[in-house]
């Protein structure tokens, strides 16, 4: 991620806003998190600081942290000497990734004390230490190893900084000095100006690679640095997302190389832009891990029934020959005083041939002639019995398959964990989701459903799971309302309630457009979407959730990638 040296510039000049702020309160909700409450005349901020790596972050946020109910030794420590400590400034050395609180706070015997809580987010290595005035580290919430580690982060230590690296800081130095180290590097040119510019990220500058578009003369890269400069002296910052709207990266400067690819959001504040983002991000996490379990269990269940279908289609191509049977019984019951007993085979002539000709029919030595054609008899009725039973079973397969293919549909669509449940319980209900509890299907919250409203002003509903889409269909909605569903293809139910009234064409199109933009082909250019009134949509008794027939439908074709 892109909390560079430069990033952090710009979130340390929003949060001087806090200086002459107290400290109300202080937790630390997990092992790399803490989060100050801070207060003065008219303001009241959170301020979350994070060390986790591939996190690491120092900014004002909105959010809400769970809290142990035993709070952690480095949580205490900070209470005691912290505590109603009044914030005099926010600092940060050169571009490096640290920011540094200073406190005056008051110590056991009342005297006025300055205290430093230094924030090191360098990826890994970040890390959250209190140094007295002269220097001496009170503690770090991480600890440094003795033996191998090349500071010492310890009580009673001397604090130092990290290793500075030996780069150019772009607001202090001049561009010909810039140009002229970067002259005396080889190499890929993002990679040469990551190690002579001090604050940039990877992202930046591949971005000021490809801004310049191989002209790496003096003027045109003192244009790109001049514009990244400013935009570090600007407010705001952009988070650059994926065309599913999860969010990819963020930069305080705007990023192009990406093209149409990925969506570009501006946010006036860079605490505002990494509640989003990390909230986000934390969200997708947890959904993908919530998901993973439910996503195994569903294509399990179809790898099984794929198999159990191809087993079964395989019997059934077996029962063709059913006739061949019932004929070579008849026929040998015709000849048995043509044929003897321990006969391996019988030649007869096959009267069911419009050419009378000879046919020749295997017979079990063991048996006489009437028990191999009786045997005969037994085969056909046990075969034409699998026919029937198979036919059936093979029927339930292809259904149960598109009903998976529907959940892995509604699956991917699933924003929230509420969602997840919903799909768990349907699951449930249907007796693919193993649990204790005697589990029912529950009346769906109509908040929960997706609604929209029509270019006349009909309400349209879009179900987000099966249970949703029984539910709108059978019992919301009125049977002179109309119903859409892509064609043949898993998606959701949409009706647009407008109670027999006349639709315009341009709200069956906009329907037309939701069923196929929530459905499995989304990403089609060209999907088919049937629509009929409800009275012509029934489910059958036994179906599936979601399943159900229709007649009397028209089709329409949209283009899913198209915006509403």
């Amino acid at each position: 991620m892109a909390f560079d040296g430069a990033f952090l510039h710009k979130t340390v000049s929003e949060l001087k806003s806090a200086i002459d702020c107290h400290i109300d309160k202080i937790y630390q909700p997990t092992r790399d998190e803490l989060v100050f409450l801070l207060r003065k005349k008219g303001f009241v901020k959170r301020l979350l600081i994070t060390v986790k790596s591939g996190s690491t972050r120092i900014h004002f946020t909105e959010n809400k942290y769970e809290n142990p109910a035993v709070p952690p030794n480095f949580c205490m420590l900070l209470r005691k000497h912290l505590a109603s400590a009044k914030l005099t400034d926010i600092t940060q050395p050169g571009l490096e990734r640290i920011a540094e609180l200073r406190f005056s706070a008051t110590n056991e015997l009342g005297d006025i004390v300055i205290l430093r809580l230094i924030c090191e987010l360098i990826g890994n290595q970040s890390n959250v230490i209190l140094v007295k005035e002269d220097g001496k580290i009170i503690d770090a919430l991480k600890h440094s190893d003795v033996e191998t580690a090349k500071r010492l982060l310890l009580p009673g230590a001397v604090y130092e900084y990290p290793q500075e690296q030996e780069k150019l800081n772009p607001l202090s130095c001049s561009y010909e000095e810039i140009y002229n180290k970067l002259d005396q590097t080889s190499g890929e040119f993002s990679k040469r100006l990551l190690s002579t510019v001090e604050g940039f990220s990877p992202l930046v500058c591949r971005e000021i690679e490809n801004n310049l578009n191989f002209n790496y003369d003096f003027n045109s890269l003192k244009s790109q640095i001049e514009k990244v400069t400013a935009d570090i002296n600007s407010v705001g910052g952009y988070i650059i997302f994926k065309t599913d709207n999860t969010p990819f990266d963020f930069s305080y400067t705007e990023i192009k190389q990406y093209g149409t690819q990925y969506k570009i959001k501006y946010f006036s504040t860079l605490s505002e832009l990494l509640d989003e983002f990390y909230t986000a991000r934390d969200n997708a996490t947890r959904m993908q891990s919530a998901a993973h379990s439910i996503i195994k269990l569903v294509q399990n269940l179809k790898q099984r029934t794929e198999k159990k279908l191809a087993l079964r289609l395989n019997e059934l191509k077996n029962c063709e020959n059913r006739e061949t049977l019932r004929i070579y019984g008849e026929l040998l019951k015709a000849n048995l005083y043509n044929i003897k007993n321990g006969d391996r085979f019988a030649v007869v002539q096959n009267y069911y041939d419009e050419n009378l000709a000879q046919i020749k029919i295997p017979l079990n030595p063991a048996l006489t002639p009437a028990k191999n054609a009786e045997k005969y008899f037994k085969d056909y009725k046990k075969t034409y019995t699998a026919e029937q039973t198979l036919t059936a079973l093979t029927e339930n397969d292809r259904k149960e398959i598109l009903y998976f293919d529907s959940v892995l549909d509604n699956i991917s669509r699933c924003k929230n964990t509420s969602e997840l449940n919903e799909i768990k319980q349907e699951l449930a209900v249907n007796g693919y989701f193993k649990t204790h509890e005697n589990v029912k299907s529950k009346k769906p919250q109509q908040n929960s459903f997706n609604e929209f409203t029509s270019v006349e002003g009909y309400k349209i509903i879009v179900g987000k799971n099966n249970l949703q889409n029984d539910y709108i269909t059978t019992k919301l909605s009125a049977k002179s309302d109309l119903w859409f569903h892509v064609k043949n293809i898993a998606g959701s139910h949409v009706v647009v309630f407008c109670e027999g009234k006349p639709v315009c064409n341009e709200t069956i199109m906009q329907a037309a457009l939701l069923a196929a933009k929530n459905s499995k082909a989304a990403a089609s250019s060209k999907v088919a979407v049937d629509y009929t009134y409800i009275k012509n949509v029934k489910k059958p008794a036994g179906a599936k959730s979601g399943m159900v027939i229709y007649t009397t439908n028209k089709t329409v074709f949209v283009n899913p990638t198209e915006e509403i």
